[in-house]
């Protein structure tokens, strides 16, 4: 069993989803503590435990989401692979709130959710915005159930602009130091890898950026669907 707890301005309750048979634990986690190092900074996961690439395996556990006041219809899944910077977050959290997704943190974090920094990029957003914290890939798979996974990487060949998004997509971003591990892109649930083009020479964009650059494409090719 998974079980979900979901925070709510009236209150906590808890909903429960059966794993499946079929899917199995995976690599992907060992350590109760990771260091994401980004230039001179240096931001220590303050996650629960156990949430690095390394030689234990685990299965479905469970999740925590914060539900905003939007109530219309989901437009897309913005996902961070264990994001380091706590004001990239905050702007993604804004983000989601104004384009009526939801945005998806896969621990680590190099951050609490309740972390100044968050707070502050994420204004008064917090409270309109739909956002999940999941323990591991495998949990945030097994409740999502995506039809479509867009990782954005570049080791890839298509442009953003390539893709015909439908609503329901999940967008997947890696961690502001190194991008998405090699074995995430080769995760089966990857649709396909997508990448943001730059001039020759550069190496990223910056997170928060790069989740608006898709996002606002996605939303165009669908008509700004609820906007005004």
């Amino acid at each position: 069993m998974s079980i979900a707890t979901v925070i709510t301005g009236v209150g906590v309750h808890t909903t429960r989803g059966v794993r499946s048979a079929s899917q199995g634990s995976r690599p992907y986690h060992r350590e109760s503590s990771v260091v994401c190092r980004v230039g001179r900074n240096a931001y220590r996961s303050r996650s629960p435990p156990a949430h690095q690439w390394g030689l234990a395996r685990v299965d479905v556990a469970s999740s925590t989401a914060w539900t905003g006041d939007y109530a219309g219809p989901i437009m897309f899944r913005i996902m961070f692979f264990q994001p380091c910077i706590p004001p990239n977050t905050g702007n993604a959290i804004r983000l989601a709130a104004n384009t009526g997704c939801e945005l998806h943190l896969i621990e680590p974090l190099g951050f609490s959710m309740s972390d100044a920094q968050v707070k502050r990029a994420g204004l008064d957003y917090h409270e309109m915005a739909h956002v999940t914290v999941h323990p591991n890939l495998v949990t945030a798979w097994h409740e999502l159930k995506p039809e479509r996974v867009f990782a954005f990487t570049a080791h890839a060949d298509r442009f953003y602009t390539d893709v015909d998004y439908r609503p329901g997509d999940v967008l997947l971003f890696g961690p502001e130091p190194t991008g998405l591990p090699d074995e995430v892109l080769a995760e089966p649930e990857v649709t396909d890898r997508i990448r943001i083009p730059m001039l020759a020479g550069r190496r990223s964009h910056n997170l928060a950026n790069s989740a608006s650059i898709v996002v606002y494409e996605a939303w165009r090719q669908n008509g700004f669907a609820g906007a005004v």
